[in-house]
């Protein structure tokens, strides 16, 4: 049996979002810059998909640029605006990484796991403060920061999406991301959101596509996934919040010692964070002989085992961290395995120090 608790790194492509993109993986193969027949009908799919993102996203069509995924996104936000950037010290490397590259500064957060708000810079020209904080799954309050921020606002609302109106929370935002493949859409496609009168220099140029601010040729099946998964996920949003409460207490009551990394209230259901005083790799290890795919940090860090920087801006210990994610595809048969191998594994751990 194979558990899989990591829809934070990436989520199992729905049905319904396979289907709709085969056609344009096989007979429907035009490039939607051309001038034919074929080429007109991917240009055509491309901007119906558009026009079905900008409504979820609560933006105007022309405002909606599609990306390789949800780092293309972030780098040409930050990148793209330049100047003076700063952004939450527990941001996303996609995001933190561009902001240290320009020389950019870090905004302070709270042991709760929330930006500090009055730290936020007045005089920077862009601010940027993710919607869900991808490791620990605390919402953070854009809509504050804007309203504090004197400059441009962009947020990180990649694992937002799965769980929250991106439209309405990240509505004071002036550049948003997006990434498909955390609702259940294909890997290699993202958006970003950039309001009217954002000027942006590009990343990438060349043809000129999407209005001259992301040039190369359109992922067409990518696109029309993107739209299909964004359409199931508005349908009908995955409910965890038992099984992760169900998840959470039990670790808690079975590993002496255990801790959240935050409280549950102001956090998405879908990730859980927790404190444990074991090797998060040798953990990761043992979970995964066992059937149960978890990681320690963020999908990008925990494979090189980096110590999690998310944590350490809270102040809490880095080194045995383990991240839990649920998402659609999550049973109640998962957290009773999870719930079996987790404790038994950390017991063994244990075992081994103390021994």
């Amino acid at each position: 049996m194979v558990t899989y608790l990591d829809h934070a790194a990436t989520t199992p492509v729905r049905p319904e979002v396979a289907e709709a993109m085969l056609p344009w993986l096989t007979g429907r193969y035009g490039n939607p810059s051309g001038g034919h027949a074929v080429a007109r009908a991917a240009r055509q799919a491309v901007e119906e998909a558009r026009d079905e993102l900008a409504d979820a996203l609560g933006c105007q069509p022309r405002e909606l640029v599609f990306t390789s995924g949800g780092t293309e996104s972030d780098n040409l936000a930050v990148a793209g605006v330049g100047g003076t950037v700063a952004c939450s010290a527990f941001e996303h490397h996609a995001v933190l990484d561009a902001v240290r590259a320009l020389g950019g500064s870090t905004i302070p957060v709270t042991p709760a796991g929330v930006v500090d708000v009055n730290a936020v810079p007045t005089d920077a020209d862009l601010v940027s403060v993710m919607l869900v904080n991808n490791e620990i799954g605390t919402i953070q309050p854009v809509g504050e920061v804007a309203a504090r921020a004197r400059g441009l606002v962009h947020t990180d609302a990649v694992q937002a999406l799965p769980w929250l109106d991106v439209a309405t929370l990240a509505a004071a935002a002036h550049l948003v991301s997006v990434s498909a493949h955390k609702i259940g859409g294909p890997q290699g496609v993202g958006a970003l959101v950039v309001r009217e009168g954002v000027r942006l220099t590009p990343l990438l140029r060349g043809g000129g596509q999407e209005r001259e601010r992301r040039s190369g040729t359109h992922n067409v099946a990518g696109v029309v996934g993107f739209a299909a998964a964004v359409r199931a996920c508005r349908a009908q949003r995955p409910d965890v919040a038992g099984l992760r409460d169900r998840l959470s207490d039990g670790l808690l009551a079975a590993i002496p010692g255990c801790q959240a990394s935050v409280e549950r209230v102001g956090t998405v259901p879908g990730i859980l964070s927790l404190l444990l005083d074991v090797e998060s790799e040798a953990l990761l290890v043992l979970l995964d002989r066992a059937g149960v795919c978890a990681s320690a940090a963020s999908s990008c860090a925990s494979g090189a085992m980096e110590p999690s920087h998310v944590l350490g801006a809270l102040g809490l210990p880095v080194g045995g961290s383990l991240r839990l994610s649920l998402g659609w595809t999550s049973t109640d048969a998962d957290v009773d395995h999870a719930l079996e191998v987790i404790p038994a594994a950390v017991a063994q751990l244990r075992e081994k120090v103390y021994r």
